[in-house]
């Protein structure tokens, strides 16, 4: 490399600035508090969002199949026995409390153990209510599942814009500071703790931004799921009460 090329590579770096890193190094340690914050704030609400986009998509997935197979099935015992696989799905968890429910009601009415609550014309339950609490709990159980973590994404998008101001006006005490001591109000003199308050700001943005939309994402996904799990109360209290009462 001649010194023609090496003179241009040192005039583009030098035009280039510093990067993130160099502002991180020449930060103060108050500095490096707020931003190893706000970027441990920012990898758990993307570890958060990845996790549950994947475990969302399995649940519709998993729904639409435990759907079809109990649409097709005749009796319940077979629909437990099919979706036993299809654990990612509310709707099966939903399914498997009513279910056992109703096979207690109709072994403690004298049912055979093993047959009840598979032949709906020859057993009979004594609570109907009895059944659409236990469906109500593992609506509640369910729901937990879905939402677990996304408490902390809404946390995220209200606390990191102010834990960057904190940075920014700390950063702005720097640059005051450092005029105080040089006594000059140049723009050398006041860099430093001006690069830190928007470092700080920006760095605050950035991991809340993307913790609010995927809230109003997941959160929107949920509210469609528990849509679905209502419904599917309402289908299988109207099948137990046409076929055990």
């Amino acid at each position: 490399m001649n010194s023609t090329t090496m003179l241009l590579a040192a005039q583009v770096n030098q035009a280039s600035g510093p990067g993130l890193l160099d502002f991180f190094m020449r930060s103060g340690p108050a500095a490096k508090v707020v931003l190893l914050t706000l970027i441990g704030f920012s990898l758990i609400s993307w570890a958060i969002m990845i996790g549950k986009l994947l475990q969302l998509r399995r649940a519709h997935k998993q729904t639409e199949q435990f759907l079809r197979i109990f649409h097709q099935s005749k009796r319940f015992s077979e629909v437990s026995a099919a979706s036993a696989k299809l654990y990612a799905s509310p709707l099966v968890g939903l399914f498997q409390a009513g279910y056992a429910e109703i096979d207690s009601q109709v072994k403690a009415g004298g049912g055979n153990e093993g047959t009840a609550a598979t032949q709906g014309a020859r057993y009979r339950i004594k609570s109907l209510d009895g059944v659409e609490r236990s469906l109500r709990r593992a609506l509640g159980v369910e729901l937990l599942l879905l939402t677990k973590g996304t408490n902390f994404l809404a946390t995220t998008a209200a606390a990191s814009p102010f834990i960057g101001l904190f940075g920014t006006v700390w950063g702005i005490m720097v640059a005051f500071g450092d005029i105080g001591r040089t006594g000059s109000t140049s723009i050398v003199a006041v860099a430093p703790g001006i690069a830190e308050a928007l470092v700080n700001t920006a760095a605050g943005l950035g991991a809340a931004i993307p913790a609010l939309i995927g809230f109003n994402f997941f959160g929107n996904r949920v509210r469609r799921l528990r849509a679905e799990m209502e419904d599917f109360i309402l289908e299988f209290m109207n099948l137990a009460e046409r076929n055990f009462t």
